[in-house]
């Protein structure tokens, strides 16, 4: 995704923060894929207990959510590269190959948990923060660039650091809770981080203005910040749990409109968006569940436990999708490019 962002460029009137030039609708973009949505339930979330039932509601249906959210997003990745047309022909093995290595090293995970599952469930949680805040990256670059706004190479790295402080106090934090060595030295680094974090999207905007440009428009502002809110003021609990919601949220959104525009453009195209955007859903949806909810089984049947088939069912799911979704983004020759610039 930051791949594409980061060959876009246009000139706008400047001097002025721009609102975003949005994909579907203003609100959709700012509430689904600019992640407003997830701020405005943070308090929610945070203090639902106390404040009223919503936070209770929510994690009544966190099963649901999980499923028609997160689980369908990581589908969405397989489910994209395998309608791009001639995948098959351009990514042999990301297409043939790579699936039967992922399947070999479940398998050996499984067989070997101490020395290859271990290891293989951690790398799998600490890439998962990494991933949202190159997601974060790629996103707000999009949106930059649709609204405008021409980012020098050092304001790009201002909003990557924006994007992966996140990341960096989710690493800090360990997952032991915050146990071992340096415990004073980590604590500090997490505060100082997670303020600089919330502070650099502000900082990013002034400095762009004071400059005279265009600046960073309000979902892109949007994405960093809630980034930092999913990975640092949810906490390590809600981090693993909500972000995963509203990142697999964010994730369909955007991958869906990439795919409906695809196949508009298509020659010979016999359909609208309704039905490009429903049967692409529904397929993530089935293959979501099929790799979550039934997968797992199998392993059983063969002897597993049902505890580690499930956890490294899902690490694996996790490892996968991050790699393919790295290649679904960046295809040269997709028509990757000329979506972000079009109008809606």
């Amino acid at each position: 995704m930051s791949a594409i962002a980061a060959t876009l460029s246009q000139t706008a009137p400047r001097g002025r923060v721009p609102f975003g030039r949005a994909f579907v609708h203003p609100a959709f973009d700012l509430l689904v894929i600019g992640s407003g949505l997830s701020l405005a339930l943070t308090p929610f979330l945070l203090w639902g207990d106390q404040a009223s039932g919503l936070g209770q509601w929510l994690q009544l249906w966190l099963p649901l959510l999980v499923l028609i959210s997160n689980s369908a997003h990581f589908a969405a990745s397989t489910v994209r590269l395998y309608t791009k047309p001639n995948a098959l022909r351009e990514l042999p093995f990301l297409t043939l190959g790579f699936p039967l290595l992922t399947l070999l090293l479940l398998t050996l995970a499984l067989v070997f948990v101490d020395v290859v599952g271990r290891p293989l469930q951690t790398l799998y949680i600490s890439w998962s923060p990494f991933h949202y805040g190159a997601q974060a990256y790629g996103l707000s670059l999009i949106y930059a660039y649709r609204s405008g706004c021409s980012l020098s190479q050092g304001d790009k790295r201002l909003v990557r650091l924006a994007c992966l402080l996140p990341f960096a106090v989710s690493l800090l934090g360990g997952y032991h809770l915050l146990g071992g060595e340096w415990l004073e030295a980590r604590l500090f680094l997490i505060k100082v981080f997670g303020w600089i974090a919330f502070a650099l999207p502000a900082f990013i905007v002034l400095r762009l203005l004071r400059q005279g440009k265009t600046t960073l428009p309000w979902i892109s502002v949007a994405v960093l910040l809630s980034n930092c809110v999913w990975l640092i003021t949810l906490g390590r609990t809600g981090a693993f749990v909500w972000a995963t919601v509203f990142h697999g949220l964010q994730y369909l959104a955007i991958v869906t409109i990439f795919h409906v525009k695809d196949r508009l453009n298509r020659p010979g195209n016999a359909h609208g968006w309704a039905w490009h955007t429903a049967t692409f859903y529904v397929a993530c949806l089935a293959l979501g569940y099929l790799l979550f909810e039934i997968w797992p089984f199998a392993y059983v049947l063969m002897g597993f436990g049902l505890a580690e088939s499930m956890l490294l069912v899902a690490a694996v799911i996790n490892l996968h999708h991050f790699i393919v979704d790295a290649f679904i983004w960046k295809l040269r020759q997709s028509p990757n490019y000329k979506i972000v610039h079009d109008a809606v």
